[in-house]
């Protein structure tokens, strides 16, 4: 059996890895769960799934729920986390935690050799160059929990290196698509998470709305495929049927096709190299209809264009953007910064933190601080405009 350890199980991704993984209990094992503050919800699934591990990085969630659960063991905020990963004895991390917080389990479960299951892209983002190279160093896996990722997992195997010309990532272009830059100052977060293929978590949903997340997947690609940033290209396609596209030497375009499911990436991570039986709809390809592609509008949605010059520019600006972009979206979801001043946020931060040589993971850590208070001053700046 597979030991798995799944970081976020009360999110999205997790809730979907728990149910791909009940429908072959033969083939795994969850050891450890985690959660940010759900207790009562990672209390339960511990329960059902005969865990007796859990960790809650939120403190005062993490009291509630030793209060609660007296069955097992209940370890406690960002020591608690890297504890939990550190003693798993697991074969698989699935780290769906959300933003740079996933960073550290990621460098934890790759030092002790386990391979990682990777929904939290950030990870790559941020650590970039020095997590590929401690994964190598100590043979564990990245896996990638993306639908578009896992596309190009898909597409690239059995290529031979050196044949690949061009990486295509898809993008659904969010609930506004075809809007001009004008338009969009007045949206409301209500409208921003109305997304129109996928349902994800609050913060994803608005890099979806923003077109971050298209830029933070070619970070992520670049990363886990080795590409140039030249020739990784994003293509809007709002049906989001097709996830990625592989361009070949030959004249030839490979794509990977499929309703919008999570279970399929998740699916291929947990049973990787074997293949998932998904309770999933083949591709009715008559009824299928017309489909769309179009390029990106950079002006209207200037967070692709950020997050590509920061990924060219290297160094600590891909750490900086991340940082400054968490803190702007959370400044949108509670009201205190509007759609549009999302990406001034951002483009403050990178103008004025610049760019410098990542020495070791403790550069990024101190870069992460300070993109973070130059973000939390411009949200200020913005909001008495």
């Amino acid at each position: 059996m597979k030991r798995v350890l799944i970081l976020g199980s009360t999110g999205s991704i997790g809730t979907q890895a728990l149910d791909v993984i009940e429908r072959s209990p033969e083939l795994f094992e969850v050891v450890g769960l985690s959660a940010g503050r759900g207790h009562e919800q990672l209390i339960a699934q511990a329960e059902r799934h005969g865990v007796s591990r859990i960790a809650v990085s939120d403190p005062d969630a993490a009291a509630l729920a030793a209060e609660a659960w007296t069955a097992g063991d209940v370890l406690r905020g960002p020591d608690g986390l890297i504890s939990l990963v550190a003693e798993s004895q697991a074969d698989l991390v699935l780290n769906a935690i959300v933003g740079s917080a996933g960073l550290g389990p990621t460098i934890v479960a790759l030092t002790e050799g386990i391979d990682v299951a990777l929904a939290n892209k950030e990870s790559l983002v941020v650590g970039g160059e020095l997590v590929t190279a401690l994964a190598e160093a100590t043979g564990a896996r990245l896996i990638p929990i993306d639908s578009e990722h896992t596309a190009i997992h898909h597409l690239l195997t059995g290529e031979p290196p050196g044949v690949v010309e061009k990486l295509i990532i898809t993008a659904s272009g969010g609930p506004f698509r075809g809007r001009k830059l004008a338009d969009l100052n007045a949206v409301t977060v209500e409208q921003a998470l109305n997304h129109p293929t996928w349902s994800m978590g609050g913060k994803i949903t608005i890099d979806s709305a923003t077109l971050m997340n298209k830029g933070l997947e070619v970070m992520e690609a670049h990363h886990l495929f080795g590409t140039p940033y030249d020739r990784i290209d994003v293509v809007v396609h709002p049906q989001s049927i097709i996830h990625a596209l592989v361009q070949l030497c030959d004249g030839s375009t490979k794509a990977h096709l499929g309703y919008p499911d999570m279970r399929v990436a998740i699916g291929y991570a947990l049973h990787h190299p074997d293949r998932a039986d998904l309770p999933i709809e083949n591709l009715d390809l008559v009824k299928l209809g017309k489909l769309e592609f179009e390029e990106p509008d950079l002006d209207a949605f200037p967070c692709l264009r950020l997050a590509r010059e920061a990924a060219v520019a290297g160094g600590t600006a891909p750490c900086a953007l991340n940082a400054a972009n968490e803190i702007a979206v959370h400044a949108f979801l509670t009201g205190r910064l509007t759609f549009t001043g999302i990406p001034r946020v951002i483009d403050g931060v990178l103008e004025q933190l610049g760019t410098r040589r990542v020495h070791s993971f403790e550069t990024l850590y101190v870069t992460d601080s300070e993109a973070r208070r130059v973000a939390a001053e411009l949200v200020e700046t913005e909001v008495h405009a």
